[in-house]
């Protein structure tokens, strides 16, 4: 978060995105303890201009769902168990092997039960 102030090239500052990237097989045979790569990324116009250290991520273009969730991220177990465990099974939709991200936007407030952002998840 410091050195956000050093991306000149924002397309919009106040959305970050908590990205996550999983293995093929991170889902097919589930540990809440295996490792995969998190990223947090602010959208830029070009990028003409990347601040020493940091890298470029571009997200693959696809279907995803999106759900809207209110409420601490304390809490995120009991929404990711709903989408995962109820939702996609119910949906007619498969997991696809993209990047999963949070558009985290004005309204996101870390721990607060008020606290807003937008859940991405890849499908086909």
């Amino acid at each position: 978060m410091p050195q956000r102030k050093f991306i000149i090239n924002a397309a919009d500052s106040t959305h970050m995105y908590s990205l996550q990237v999983y293995g093929k097989d991170f889902y097919t045979n589930f540990n809440p303890k295996r490792e995969f790569v998190k990223w947090v990324a602010l959208e830029v116009e070009n990028v003409d201009v990347i601040p020493e250290g940091m890298e470029t991520f571009t997200i693959t273009a696809g279907q995803y769902a999106v759900f809207h969730y209110k409420g601490s991220h304390n809490n995120g177990h009991d929404v990711f168990s709903y989408i995962f465990g109820e939702w996609l099974p119910a949906s007619g939709y498969e997991l696809d092997d993209r990047p999963h991200f949070e558009i985290l936007g004005p309204n996101y407030k870390n721990a607060d039960p008020d606290s807003e952002e937008e859940i991405w998840i890849p499908v086909r």
